[in-house]
């Protein structure tokens, strides 16, 4: 049964500097509410409720935010500020949070195996904050959560992106083996353009079994001399099956300064404005 999912959130946050000098890449804001909040929210949907974070120095505002404010909830008791932080209190009554830290940067495939004393020898999901999915009648994570019921092996979201963006993503081929959900053939860490197997670009949700922590052990440094989860992810599918799936809804690259404002534009639009006219109908 899928119930844990994993935050590898140790990462600098450089694109966004210097204002994360001091602050999460995580915690900036999408108008009201964090980055990683909304990812910890799609987790919950998916029925994903012990919620793990991998974090470095200076994340200790993740363990702060998904936390009691006693001062803060005290000076606004019974006023209507209360309620804005409902959305932040359903979440905490909703899930379990626990930490541990990648002491070294090396890499996704080392972060994710850090994570291995957070979820134990159970299946487990990943979310990479940075990228942010809106817009499905469920989640991403809701959706490959009720493919997993259905194949129980690993399974990547993906989407296809334009040819000169490939270098920037791991790129998977595969066969279609019905629409929109491929059995990996080969899975390549940030290809040049004319290197790449298909622009099928593998994006922040994951669903891994636990035997990639072997995998990932055994795993030398790729690409920039890090430990790749695609490495490890297609040596998995070698060995036995990998799925990759075209998910549903809108992804934003809140990884980069263009895609964060493009986010946050949508979401002022689309999330924020209708959830405050709600809040004025109570």
């Amino acid at each position: 049964m899928l119930k844990k999912c994993l935050f590898p959130v140790a990462g600098y946050g450089t694109r966004f500097l210097p204002v994360t000098k001091a602050m999460p890449k995580e915690m900036l804001p999408l108008v009201n509410k964090p980055l990683v909040q909304y990812g910890v929210e799609e987790a919950i949907e998916a029925g994903l409720t012990e919620i793990g974070f991998v974090t470095g120095r200076g994340k200790r505002a993740i363990e702060d935010h998904f936390d009691t404010n006693f001062e803060l909830e005290h000076q606004i008791a019974g006023t209507g500020k209360e309620r804005y932080l409902d959305c932040v209190r359903k979440v905490i009554d909703s899930a379990s949070f626990s930490y541990t830290r990648q002491g070294e940067m090396r890499g996704l495939g080392d972060a994710i195996l850090q994570g291995q004393r957070l979820v134990g020898d159970e299946p487990f999901a990943v979310v990479l904050a940075d990228d942010l999915c809106l817009d499905g009648e469920l989640g991403v994570l809701g959706q490959m959560v009720q493919l997993y019921k259905q194949f129980r092996c690993s399974i990547v979201a993906v989407e296809e992106v334009p040819q000169e963006q490939i270098h920037k993503f791991g790129v998977i081929a595969g066969n279609e083996i019905k629409p929109g959900l491929y059995q990996v053939t080969d899975m390549v860490e940030k290809p040049a353009a004319e290197e790449a197997p298909s622009n099928m670009a593998i994006i922040g949700r994951y669903i891994l079994t636990p035997d990639i922590f072997e995998l990932i052990r055994e795993t030398p440094p790729g690409k920039n001399g890090e430990v790749q989860i695609t490495d490890a992810l297609l040596a998995q599918a070698q060995r036995g099956c990998v799925l990759a799936y075209r998910f549903k809804g809108r992804r934003f690259d809140c990884g980069s300064v263009d895609g964060f404002i493009e986010a946050t534009n949508y979401v002022y639009e689309n999330v924020y404005l209708p959830e405050q006219a709600e809040l004025e109908k109570k």
